[in-house]
């Protein structure tokens, strides 16, 4: 019996979303057995056997034997165990923060195979002149890898509006860009590379690798805030990014919390992040806001220390961060509201004002739902988010690497571009 063109077609989209399925659980879980992907994929072991044989043509996996015996042994062959290949598929993963630019190369299974930091302000700096900075970084970085994982994409954190689509930034207030071409520019920048290049928001980017392996891991509705010089939100609703219609949602940093208050650097008045910022911080704490990370560092001492001003300016800023979460809480009812970068380094000081004024806003049922927790991966969020969204295409579609033989993976930008940012979290395969 001849088979249909459409039959055709149904099979290869089951065996691309098979392929995609069982990169995945590799991805978020790590090594297993082929038993145990058989037992969570719901696949018998023939199929789970021709999957793993073009997954490592493709240099996505490779086998091995146990180390050692199983605690229960059963009979029959033992179980080979399916492992990510480190000389895969890699993302160089480039963090724009307003004090520093961080750099890594990190493949499937967040595998980090080296990194790097320069500490300078971006505020100061032009797009094009924080860019030549990241691509001298990167270089030297490169420079140190003998042999490793290939290249495939490049993922940016960038802390202001970013548009997914193209990785256009509308704002970034604490860099003073506005309406910044950003990924263009790094396509142009890093050309040498080959490579496409996908963009996005430092707090959407923290929440996908705190969603996915850090503090949020295991809920369905999750908030991670991030900031360090200003605030953002990554929003996680019913295990799906909440991004809105072209990526611009969580600058809850620009949510009107005082009408009549101080200038933001957006333009409006009385905005959360003039309240909470890094900024409005070391002001209220009588050290120059433009201090930075040296002026942090040196209040967080203070208050290790007791002094008096320094824990008060953490109360202000618990108190505002009180507030400002408890409208969160109220709006989209999280089981669990994660702090990370500037906010889990102050918790301890200001936790105390954060409770109490959160206890005080949030309605009764979603308050006392919600879990406070501080962000689990730690400053590697950004560029473990920022790897995420490079390597989601091959995610989707493991046969876009191609098999054996050939040199290069090749990610055209019409199939690589994600939806939004592209990662979400089904129920029963990846939020063990």
């Amino acid at each position: 019996m001849v088979r249909s063109r459409a039959g055709d077609i149904a099979q290869s989209e089951i065996r691309r979303n098979n392929l995609s399925r069982m990169l995945s659980e590799l991805h978020l879980r790590g090594s297993l057995t082929r038993s145990e992907l058989a037992a969570s994929l719901r696949l018998n072991r023939s199929t789970v056997a021709s999957l793993i044989a073009e997954l490592a043509a493709r240099g996505l996996v490779w086998e091995r034997l146990r180390d050692k015996p199983a605690p229960q042994p059963t009979p029959g062959r033992p179980s080979p165990v399916v492992e990510i290949c480190r000389e895969g598929p890699a993302a160089l993963a480039l963090e724009l923060s307003t004090d520093w630019i961080r750099a890594a190369v990190i493949g499937l299974g967040a595998c980090v195979a080296v990194s790097v930091r320069k500490d300078l302000s971006l505020a100061s700096s032009t797009p094009e002149q924080a860019l030549d900075e990241a691509h001298d970084l990167v270089g030297s970085m490169l420079g140190r890898l003998d042999h490793g994982p290939r290249l495939a994409a490049i993922g940016v954190s960038a802390p202001g509006a970013v548009r997914a689509e193209d990785g256009y930034v509308y704002n970034a207030p604490n860099l003073g860009w506005r309406d910044v071409p950003l990924g263009s520019l790094i396509r142009s920048r890093f050309s040498d590379l080959g490579v496409p290049v996908f963009v996005g928001n430092d707090a959407d980017l923290a929440a996908c690798a705190e969603h996915m392996r850090g503090s949020g891991r295991g809920t369905a509705d999750f908030i991670c805030l991030w900031g360090e010089g200003g605030i953002g939100a990554g929003i996680v609703v019913g295990g799906r990014s909440l991004s809105g219609a072209a990526g611009y949602a969580g600058e809850v940093g620009h949510m009107t919390v005082d009408p009549d208050g101080a200038q933001c650097h957006c333009g409006s008045h009385g905005c959360w992040e003039t309240k909470v910022g890094e900024e409005a911080l070391l002001r209220r704490s009588g050290r120059d806001p433009n201090g930075g990370s040296a002026a942090v560092a040196d209040l967080l001492e203070a208050a290790e220390r007791g002094e008096s001003g320094a824990l008060a300016a953490m109360a202000e800023s618990g108190r505002w961060l009180g507030i400002g979460i408890a409208g969160l809480v109220n709006v989209f009812n999280p089981s669990r509201v994660a702090l990370g970068g500037l906010y889990a380094r102050i918790n301890p000081y200001a936790r105390q004002a954060l409770e109490h004024e959160l206890g005080r806003r949030a309605m009764p049922a979603p308050g006392a739902m919600v879990e406070l927790t501080t962000a689990s991966l730690g400053a590697d969020a950004l560029l473990l988010g920022a790897a995420e969204l490079a390597l989601a295409p091959i995610l989707r579609n493991p046969a876009i690497v191609p098999l054996s033989g050939d040199a290069t993976v090749i990610i055209s930008r019409r199939r690589a571009r994600p939806p939004s940012y592209g990662w979400t979290l089904a129920p029963a395969e990846a939020r063990r």
